[in-house]
């Protein structure tokens, strides 16, 4: 069963408090999602690394019941 974009955007902030979370639906099915997470936290941080925070957010669904993600992190403007 898909995740809900609110459900993967939750698991983002609950594990990368200050980030804000843009959420699209790129196929219309709720299974392949486009996610923009723009957090202070980043300042610093190499890209990988920014990735590797906000999948560890996920706690392990990737590839699993977060079927595809497609992931863009910056730092606040």
């Amino acid at each position: 069963m898909p995740m809900e974009g609110a459900e993967i955007a939750a698991l983002i902030k609950a594990g990368i408090p200050d980030a804000e979370v843009e959420m699209t639906d790129l196929a219309g099915d709720g299974d392949h999602w486009s996610a923009r997470v723009v957090s202070a936290s980043f300042v610093g941080m190499p890209r990988v690394r920014q990735h590797q925070a906000v999948y560890a957010a996920l706690g392990g669904r990737m590839g699993g019941v977060l079927h595809a993600l497609q992931l863009t992190t910056a730092v606040p403007k």
